[in-house]
């Protein structure tokens, strides 16, 4: 998701971090109907993508303290669209899991059942993976990909160099492509969610 940075956006996002909704305001507008084009690209309506634009927004706002440590707000709206929108389709796995489970009897599955099922696989087999990857990388891979934090925010973090974390987080999602390769699955989602 590309988009146009604000003029003087570092001051706006200084005045958010203080609790300015005026400024929030214009933030929101600016930025809205991007990530709402963006979401519905990945989710299966646009009442879902409708929801991810709340959900960010409200978690923009609601962790606005940190607007002062972003250096690129478009990148990190990247990874905070990105995580949301992968919690949303992890919710709808739910979701149709538990409608699977009471329509077990019928023996005609929708395609759209059908994706939602194979994403379920696809999260669980990078559950699995993950919980193969030794400690280290694990502790990177969800500060920086599930967190959403930029390496230097979880190398501080973690205690270590930048380029430490650069190590473990190649190592952590090498491991992760190679599991995906041996079981012979590609998933857009996951791909997308393992892209840095």
């Amino acid at each position: 998701m590309a988009v146009q940075a604000l003029k003087d956006e570092k001051e706006l996002l200084a005045k958010i971090a203080e609790g300015d909704q005026y400024a929030f305001t214009i933030l929101f507008n600016h930025y809205q109907k991007d990530v709402f084009v963006h979401s519905k690209r990945m989710t299966p309506s646009e009442d879902d993508a409708l929801e991810v634009v709340q959900d960010i927004f409200i978690k923009i706002w609601t962790g606005r303290k940190r607007l002062n440590t972003v250096d690129n707000f478009g990148a990190y709206l990247n990874r905070v669209v990105r995580n949301q929108v992968f919690d949303v389709l992890k919710h709808i796995s739910r979701e149709a899991e538990s409608n699977f489970k009471l329509q077990k009897e019928s023996t005609e599955f929708d395609d759209s059942t059908r994706q939602l099922l194979d994403y379920k696989d696809a999260v669980n087999m990078l559950d699995e993976a993950l919980s193969a990857l030794a400690p280290q990388q694990k502790i990177a891979y969800r500060l920086c990909h599930q967190e959403g934090m930029k390496y230097e925010e979880a190398a501080k973090e973690m205690n270590i160099s930048t380029e430490t974390l650069r190590a473990h987080m190649k190592q952590a999602l090498q491991k992760i492509r190679a599991h995906f390769r041996k079981h012979a699955v590609l998933y857009p989602m996951l791909i997308l969610a393992l892209h840095k």
